[in-house]
């Protein structure tokens, strides 16, 4: 980081007086994504994926509540202190939106707050593939994007939903928790809903999305069964579905939406999804050197032969069945990715080791000798 980043970080002094408004300032001016509030430790914010601490001193819990409560309404305040937990979205005018999670950290209220651009970003602008367009460019289907939290799942879906709005007359309908990015009408009727504000639960939104027209669906996260078999279907029925899920590889995805069905139920899952999955895509934010993230991205398109193997239940090949006639499909390992990133000097060697989801191979494509 910095010493100039540092030096602005450092400019918010003491607690008592500290408004949680100076702490979104503060973390705006530096491009931080996360704020973090906790009790015993000062404010912490997420610069280039490294968590730096605010030069204000311990905050105390009565300090924690201050600042928390200061932007919450007093429904929200209900809410966080019958459940112990609260996800929502806000606004600050002429500054940024903000996604927040509040809970209890031994026993006094703590928050994370994640930055959200007002602007939805440019698909072209974040240096997306223009596969990703081409596995769109269908009008039913699943697609699936998917990696931990804080790797840009939602900024790269954004971004995609923003190219067919501006391209594709018909209507999209986003089931959220909470809304982020703020989607204006285009071509497309946009209408977004935000579980527990315009509907009481995703499965309720879910059950009643078929009845409201829709071309597109963006179903923020696929939590459960009901939200993955209610999202299967809708795809189905000839729907364009978008869905997330916390997966680290795109053969582990489909694991995954496979086995949390009962075993009674898993090979005719695995027929349907090997007829409705257009693809899935599996990111990461890399630390790249000087500063910044890298974003690396495992592509896998849905071709015969790999809808064969997923229907055969033989996931085990699909791996090798990625790296054919790679020129034609566009498809990408996240190895191969990250190697991408390394060739370019964005990242180094270490940072190549220590994301890769399959450090042997990694090792083989460094030229790095077991000892």
């Amino acid at each position: 980081m910095s010493d100039e980043t540092k030096t602005r970080t450092q400019s918010v002094q003491g607690t008592q007086n500290l408004q949680i408004q100076q702490l979104f300032k503060v973390m705006v001016d530096n491009g931080a994504s996360d704020l973090h509030i906790t009790v015993g430790t000062s404010p912490g914010m997420r610069i280039s994926g490294e968590v730096i601490r605010v030069k204000t001193g311990p905050l105390s819990s009565d300090d924690t509540k201050r600042l928390i409560y200061q932007i919450l309404t007093e429904a929200q305040r209900s809410e966080l202190e019958k459940n112990l937990e609260l996800d929502f979205s806000f606004g600050v005018k002429g500054l940024a939106r903000f996604r927040a999670n509040c809970f209890y950290s031994k026993g006094a209220v703590a928050a994370v707050f994640r930055q959200i651009p007002t602007q939805v970003p440019d698909f072209d602008s974040l240096g997306l593939p223009q596969v990703l367009l081409d596995m769109t460019d269908v009008s039913n289907g699943l697609m699936l994007v998917t990696g931990p939290t804080g790797s840009g799942k939602s900024t790269t879906l954004a971004s995609i939903i923003d190219r067919l709005n501006t391209t594709e007359p018909g209507h999209i309908i986003t089931l959220e928790d909470p809304i982020e990015f703020v989607h204006t009408h285009k071509q497309s009727i946009v209408n977004q809903r935000e579980i527990g504000v315009d509907t009481l639960k995703f499965k309720n939104g879910l059950k009643s999305l078929l009845r409201q027209d829709p071309d597109i669906v963006l179903v923020g996260e696929l939590r459960d069964v009901e939200t993955i078999e209610a999202a299967l279907e809708i795809a189905e029925t000839g729907h364009l579905v978008f869905g997330t899920l916390h997966t680290n590889s795109t053969i582990q995805t489909i694991s995954r939406v496979i086995n949390v069905f009962p075993a009674d139920q898993q090979e005719q899952v695995r027929t349907l999804l090997s007829f409705v999955l257009q693809g899935v895509v599996a990111q990461q934010l890399l630390p790249k050197k000087g500063g910044g993230r890298v974003l690396a991205q495992e592509i896998l398109r849905m071709t015969p032969a790999i809808r064969n193997l997923v229907r055969e239940d033989k996931l085990h090949q699909v791996y090798s069945q990625m790296q054919i006639n790679q020129d034609a499909t566009h498809m990408v390992t996240m190895n191969q990715s990250i190697k991408r990133a390394l060739d370019k000097g964005f990242i180094d060697p270490d940072t190549a080791m220590s994301y890769s989801n399959n450090p042997e191979e990694m090792a083989k494509m460094l030229g790095i000798q077991k000892k």
